[in-house]
């Protein structure tokens, strides 16, 4: 089988989530705790798409990349469940971290798709829309309506170099990367991710429909 046909690992990068730690964003409007707990719910649906996504055949497997360490027992059930594998980011800001986990991934995959726990309508038709642009492009994007991006793909090592992380041009400057390197990449139609208390309306209304708690 070769590369372009391999279906590729699917990589989660997931922090422990210590309140205050994370979605610091909404933690400034609804409280520490409950920032928290919406980021467990958004893992815990983010690792039930993957799940699924899997059982149908779209991805090879699931790695779980954690921070600040894989060796936690919220991220030994979370790989229980999920039958992932559990792997600790690098050193370094987040494109750094990107780099180093999809170099490693490669070394025994022939593509590799990384996303976050922020975006839930990323489930396994938009997960199979990526890796069939995959297989005929270096690198597929699906932009965020912030400004970022909630999934990149990788059939070879990507520059995450002078990105404005956390900011409207972040997208912008991934793919002016992307052009300095001669990477071909494609992209999928927007969608939204869970980071402002102004997403919280849409994420509650979709999580309360979906069959999914966070362990």
């Amino acid at each position: 089988m070769s590369a372009a046909d391999a279906r590729p690992a699917l990589l989660v990068f997931a922090k422990e989530p210590i309140p205050g730690g994370v979605k610091t964003r909404l933690a400034a409007t609804i409280g520490e705790a409950r920032a928290a707990q919406i980021y467990r719910d958004l893992t815990a649906l983010t690792l039930w798409h993957a799940v699924t996504a899997r059982r149908a055949g779209v991805i090879d497997r699931i790695e779980l990349w954690c921070a600040p360490s894989a060796d936690s027992s919220y991220f030994r059930a979370l790989a229980s469940t999920s039958a992932a594998t559990l792997h600790t980011q690098s050193e370094g800001d987040l494109g750094a971290r990107m780099t180093n986990a999809i170099a490693d991934t490669l070394t025994r995959a022939g593509a590799a798709l990384l996303i976050g726990t922020d975006c839930p309508l990323l489930d396994a038709d938009r997960l199979a829309q990526a890796a069939a642009l995959l297989a005929h492009h270096d690198a597929v994007l699906v932009p965020a309506e912030d400004g970022g991006y909630v999934l990149v793909g990788a059939r070879r090592p990507l520059p995450f170099a002078a990105i404005r992380w956390s900011s409207a041009h972040a997208m912008d400057d991934t793919v002016a990367g992307f052009a300095r390197a001669g990477i071909h990449w494609a992209a999928l139609p927007v969608l939204w991710d869970v980071d402002e208390p102004a997403d919280l309306a849409r994420w509650e209304a979709l999580h309360h429909a979906l069959p999914v708690t966070a362990p």
